[in-house]
């Protein structure tokens, strides 16, 4: 549910977000009942504020009546601080590493408790992912999530271990097992994942930082695991070092 939304003296503003915000996650989008449920706001009320953002293109109804994200939902968001300037500074290497592996290609960054995903690049011969640009998974399940999480805050670092949930039978949540496997990652300087999100997948992932040595978001590749995900480290750690001279 986004979360206590159908509180007296709220606005419709905040009503309308709470709409937008329980499609988070729902690429293929959700039907009025669902919306309701997930914002926390009458059926009735959910049917009016639907209507009103399709007409403001925020929503686009489908022909099965399921509601996902609308075209100037999806501009505006394009305009994004960490849509814009770290996208656009990442692009040029995070084409590179695609063109050197032809492996999924992923930015993302912390927000919360998740990773969000801002790029993502693939092909026609790259593994099948639940990962998409815009979209949020967790950190303890992930290669670029376990790299934010790593160097994540104290405070975030243990809420997160203290919830971590199996996403399949590979997830790693034991809270010892979890936190020494971070403690590696800071030490080694990369995360590595094994059928932890999507089964038959493996990751391999590093930090980008700022000028003073702050990670401020994450560059992962996504393979089969018949493969090697170690072997693309040295591209991996070049295109990180150049988005953060790009980043300036």
């Amino acid at each position: 549910m986004a979360g206590g939304s159908n509180q007296p003296g709220r606005g419709v503003l905040a009503k309308a977000l709470d709409v937008l915000s329980a499609l988070d996650g729902s690429r293929a989008g959700l039907p009025l009942t669902e919306l309701s449920r997930r914002s926390g706001l009458p059926l009735s009320t959910t049917r009016r504020l639907a209507a009103e953002l399709v007409a403001l293109e925020l929503l686009e109804r489908l022909p099965d009546r399921r509601y996902v994200v609308g075209r100037r939902l999806w501009r505006l968001g394009l305009l994004a601080r960490v849509q814009g300037d770290l996208r656009e500074a990442a692009l040029p290497f995070l084409q590179d590493l695609y063109d050197v592996t032809r492996e999924n290609v992923h930015l993302a960054v912390r927000d919360g408790g998740s990773a969000l995903y801002v790029e993502r690049l693939h092909g026609r011969s790259s593994v099948r992912l639940v990962s998409r640009a815009g979209g949020r998974l967790p950190l303890h399940a992930t290669g670029v999530g376990k790299v934010l999480l790593a160097h994540a805050p104290p405070d975030v670092v243990a809420e997160v271990v203290a919830n971590a949930a199996k996403v399949t039978a590979y997830t790693i949540t034991e809270p010892g097992r979890l936190l020494r496997e971070l403690a590696e990652v800071r030490r080694r300087g990369y995360a590595r994942t094994a059928q932890e999100m999507t089964l038959g997948t493996c990751s391999v992932a590093v930090p980008v930082t700022d000028a003073d040595g702050v990670v401020v978001a994450s560059i992962g590749l996504v393979l089969a695991t018949r493969k090697d995900p170690t072997r693309h480290l040295a591209p991996l750690r070049v295109a990180a070092r150049g988005i953060a001279r790009a980043l300036g």
